[in-house]
């Protein structure tokens, strides 16, 4: 990568601080409990009963491949019926617990009422070294039973650290919609490969291009897992092809405004699929968490006035990560080809041959103006839509603005990046013939819990922002069509509504 470049003007106008791309780390936030999956094919485990509970926590570790230990001095009906139809996997012991029902075993359940009995069955449990459960009761566990989605052999557990069970039953009937049964025979066939794919000559980078169009036939057709041929087909594919196949790819992907809900399906799955993400300061909150953990984070944001690195460092940074065989994504706040220099970054691609794809976010206006529930356009008032920037490479007012269409009464106009600005845009604007009193909106973090929304006029508006102390990027909308209380907006509406 190339050094980092200062820039010297010679205009006299604001310099801003030069600083390096710098890889940043998604920190794991705190978990209540730890999730794992325990191998239990073979070995044995003790269920203590005398609870409704217990029959169906000994089917459950049976279904595991376990050889169950069931001690029940007064078993019920439900638990004999399940040593009768696993003989040899349940094993019922009608009598009470003794020393000896702890040896050899690798976790212990009680299903115990009184909460003596349970503090004594874990005593004895933890004395030996033996992980110990006592259903629906915390204080006496070391592991706890969450809900769970079988699609075995791929299956999800879900666990409210105790504290919700009937949310996580909730959460497991909204995946189980969302995760068709046919799941299971996909992941019994990846089970099965995994040998073949291991030992077929391929390097780590076919592998994993191997299991990645796996993942995504599974997903294109969930209700029909694949064949051996299918199998054979793409490793021979991918044979042929040879190691060049793991070329890199840049995609200029756009975040939105900020809230993660407005990211598209496709940005989802490119953040998914990403080796390395350079990401910007103006990505939300939230979005970063799409992202594979093991992908790198750089982050290269630009902000005004503040160390920003420069556009040159992040175009030859995404073209050598890309040409080193990474998959790629440069993550933009709002839309990448809205004011975001995508130019720059196209073209640097294009030059070095590497492949791209650009993926457009929501935009900070559209956003804003969703977040208001105001159209950017209003029949027989604002034909027109358009979209400037009040903020030049000096981060002053761009020299070549076309004053006369920021007053034109029949448009909408959505200033980005002028905060700093506003006064001067907003005297400039009036002087070529604006109406002081046109409605403006400048709206603060568009989309984010922390939104703030500043309503004035043209004359009012810049007084009314720098009062105002919330931080954060704005966008300042401008024009009849955001006030539908104007005397020319409501006048307006009748005479269109009647057209239609």
């Amino acid at each position: 990568m190339a050094a980092p470049r200062v820039l010297s003007p010679d205009d006299g106008s604001r310099v801003t601080p030069i600083r390096a791309p710098r890889e940043t780390m998604a920190r794991m936030g705190d978990l209540a409990v730890l999730p794992v999956f325990l191998k239990l094919d073979g070995k044995t485990v003790l269920v203590a009963g005398g609870s409704a509970g217990t029959a169906w926590k000994a089917e459950l570790l049976a279904a595991a491949g376990a050889h169950v230990r069931l001690v029940w001095a007064e078993p019920d009906a439900e638990a004999r019926l399940l040593a009768a139809d696993w003989p040899g996997r349940v094993t019922l012991f009608e009598r009470n617990l003794v020393d000896g029902d702890f040896a050899g075993i690798a976790v212990a359940i009680g299903a115990l009422e009184d909460d003596a009995e349970a503090a004594d069955f874990a005593d004895l449990a933890r004395a030996r070294g033996i992980p110990v459960n006592v259903v629906d009761k915390p204080a006496f566990c070391d592991f706890q039973f969450g809900a769970i989605v079988n699609r075995s052999p791929l299956v999800i557990g879900i666990s409210t650290d105790g504290g919700a069970p009937t949310l996580g039953q909730a959460v497991r009937s909204l995946i189980e919609t969302l995760l068709p049964a046919g799941f299971a025979g996909w992941a019994r066939a990846a089970k099965a490969w995994r040998p073949r794919v291991s030992h077929a000559g391929l390097d780590a980078g076919q592998r994993k291009g191997f299991w990645r169009q796996f993942a995504a036939m599974a997903m294109a057709r969930p209700h029909e897992p694949p064949c051996p041929v299918e199998r054979e087909a793409m490793i021979a594919g991918i044979e042929q092809a040879g190691p060049a196949t793991r070329s890199g790819h840049l995609a200029l992907v756009g975040a939105g405004p900020g809230d993660p809900e407005l990211l598209t399906l496709k940005a989802v799955r490119l953040l998914r699929e990403a080796d390395v993400i350079l990401h910007d300061d103006l990505v939300g909150e939230g979005i970063l968490a799409f992202a594979r953990r093991e992908a790198r984070k750089i982050h290269v944001g630009k902000r005004r006035g503040e160390a920003s690195c420069h556009q040159g460092d992040i175009c030859d940074l995404a073209v050598l990560l890309a040409s080193e065989g990474n998959r790629v994504v440069r993550l933009k706040g709002g839309d990448p080809l809205i004011f975001g220099r995508a130019d720059e970054e196209i073209a640097a691609a294009r030059a070095a041959g590497v492949p791209l794809t650009i993926v457009n976010g929501v935009s900070a206006a559209m956003g804003a103006a969703a977040s208001m529930a105001t159209s950017l356009t209003l029949r027989g008032v604002a034909r027109r839509l358009q979209f400037i920037t009040a903020h030049d490479e000096r981060g002053l007012l761009p020299d070549s603005l076309d004053w006369s269409a920021i007053a034109d009464p029949d448009a909408s106009t959505c200033i980005y990046m002028g905060r700093s600005n506003l006064a001067t845009t907003m005297a400039c604007a009036i002087a070529a013939g604006l109406l002081p009193d046109t409605p403006a909106r400048f709206v603060i973090n568009a989309t984010r819990p922390d939104e703030a929304v500043i309503a004035a006029s043209a004359a009012t508006i810049a007084a009314e922002v720098a009062a105002c102390t919330q931080a954060g990027p704005g966008v300042l909308l401008l024009g009849c069509a955001f006030a539908a209380d104007q005397p020319k907006a409501a006048a307006a509406l009748p005479m269109a509504l009647a057209a239609q």
